[in-house]
Order: C-alpha cells, then sequence, then structure tokens
C-alpha cells in the first residue's frame, strides 16, 4: 500500500510549536537556529500562529511565546500570561496614541512584576524597566493602586507578607495607619501615584532616580484586579495633575478594553 504523503507545511508549523512548547520565550533567531527553517518561512509560519490564536509575539522585547491557552504551566501563571497577551495590541495602541510607554505588572509574591512594556515603542527612548523586572508593591502607582482595589482578603494577605521583610521599601507594612490612609486616598482618586520618596528602579536593588512620574489604574473586573497598567512620563514636562488631565482617560479605556478583551478570551474557552 503506497505511503501517504504528509504535508510539509503543517509539519513545520508543528515543529516551531513543539519548540515554543519547550522554549517559552524564544526570539526568532532562537526558533531558526533549532529548527534549521529560513527566517522568511519562519516568520510567515509564525503569523499564521499569531493569526490562529495559538502563538503571541511580546510587545516589550519581539520575543514569541505559545499561547497561555497551550502551555502547561500552573494556573495563575498561565491566567497573568493571557494577561499580558490580551494587554500587548492596547499597549501598543495607546503608545501609538499618546507617544508615552506603558507597563503592565501583575502581582509576584513580595514583588509586582513587569510582564508587558511599550517602552521600547515610545519616541521618548524612556527605557529604563523591562519584561521581568520586579516592582515594589507599597511606594509604586503600580502598587498602591492593585492595593486599593483589590479585596480586603488578597490586600492582607501580600501585607503579611510584606511585614515580615527588612527591605527598606517594605517599612510601610508595619504603618498600617499611614498605609490605610495612602490607600483609601488612591482608591478615592481613582488611580495611583508614586510615593514622593520613591524614584523608580528594581525592587531590592539601591534606589535611583529615573526622572520620571507614573500614573496607573488598575484592570478591575468586577471585584477582581488582573494587574496594573501605567504610563510613563520625563517628570519636568508635566505634574501630575496635568499628564492626568491629558491622558488618564486613554489609560482607563486601555485598561477597560484589556479587561474586556480578557472576559471575551474567558467566555469563549467556556463554551
Amino acid at each position: 500500500m503506497p505511503r501517504s504523503q504528509t504535508i510539509r507545511g503543517l509539519e513545520r508549523g508543528l515543529q516551531v510549536l513543539q519548540f515554543l512548547q519547550s522554549n517559552p520565550i524564544s526570539s526568532l533567531h532562537d526558533v531558526h537556529v533549532t529548527t534549521r527553517i529560513s527566517k522568511p518561512s519562519l516568520l510567515r509560519i509564525l503569523h499564521t500562529l499569531e493569526r490562529s490564536g495559538l502563538v503571541s509575539r511580546r510587545l516589550g522585547d519581539g520575543r514569541y511565546r505559545v499561547s497561555a491557552n497551550l502551555t502547561r504551566v500552573p494556573r495563575r501563571r498561565a491566567g497573568f500570561d493571557r494577561v499580558a497577551e490580551a494587554a500587548a495590541p492596547v499597549l501598543d495602541r495607546l503608545c501609538q496614541q499618546i507617544s508615552w510607554p506603558s507597563d503592565l505588572l501583575v502581582p509576584a509574591g513580595d514583588h509586582m512584576e513587569i510582564v508587558e512594556t511599550s517602552q521600547t515603542h515610545s519616541p521618548f527612548l524612556i527605557k529604563v524597566s523591562g519584561i521581568g523586572q520586579p516592582v515594589n508593591w507599597l511606594l509604586s502607582a503600580v502598587g498602591r493602586v492593585y492595593l486599593a482595589f483589590c479585596s480586603d482578603q488578597e490586600r492582607e494577605a501580600i501585607l503579611k507578607r510584606l511585614r515580615k521583610s527588612d527591605k527598606p521599601e517594605d517599612r510601610l507594612a508595619r504603618d498600617p495607619k499611614r498605609l490605610d490612609k495612602i490607600l483609601a486616598e488612591t482608591h478615592h482618586r481613582g488611580y495611583g501615584t508614586r510615593d514622593s520618596a520613591f524614584g523608580g528602579g528594581a525592587y531590592g536593588n539601591p534606589p535611583v532616580d529615573d526622572g520620571l512620574a507614573v500614573v496607573a489604574v488598575p484592570l478591575l473586573d468586577r471585584t477582581r484586579v488582573h494587574g496594573s497598567v501605567n504610563i510613563l512620563w520625563i517628570k519636568t514636562a508635566f505634574t501630575t495633575e496635568q499628564f492626568a488631565n491629558r491622558h488618564l482617560a486613554d489609560l482607563r479605556a486601555a485598561a477597560a478594553e484589556i479587561v474586556s478583551s480578557l472576559r471575551s478570551t474567558g467566555n469563549e474557552r467556556r463554551r
């Protein structure tokens, strides 16, 4: 009996998927070196996989990843990957609209973590952090706005961990009266700002002054917070009030679009 012919294009597409499942965050060069598929062909394959929802490309560094629906990772991590996938095109459009860059951060234990960013797409060349950078909870705009809008139970679990920390950034966790006032003000205002003494930088590293100011809003889905998104700008260009008047509505619209996309994806999975 004659041997059935195989579909070469499908074989190569599956080869790429198998590689990305073993190497979840990979550059085009990484895939090319292992699969030996030419880069023009790889780009066509990856574009097809993107359009099919099987692969996505990170905005912050251009690396490819298997869709969160296909990865074998803990459920919570897969959820954060879905948030990053939903946020990437929205943050890209927001940066094109207002030029200033944005980050998406999610909880990562005693800190938050950048999982997507449009810093590399901004004409203002603000490139102070990248995907994977840890950011403190209590002094950052993203951390404060998350804590101000998350559930009481989640907030207490986070603060319980931070009270045990000896890092200077976590000292505020042992001053509940002051912290409660800050979070109440943040919730009432509807957006987070940095502590006046915080100049940016990675969690656990020595203090820095990156020359930036930040506003952040939560990805609020009814009573659940998926993460926080911000906009960064050079602080000598605008006061916080001036910048909020210009762009806070844009940031809130972007956050609402990300949450709406997550809801749609969730509904599709349940069908």
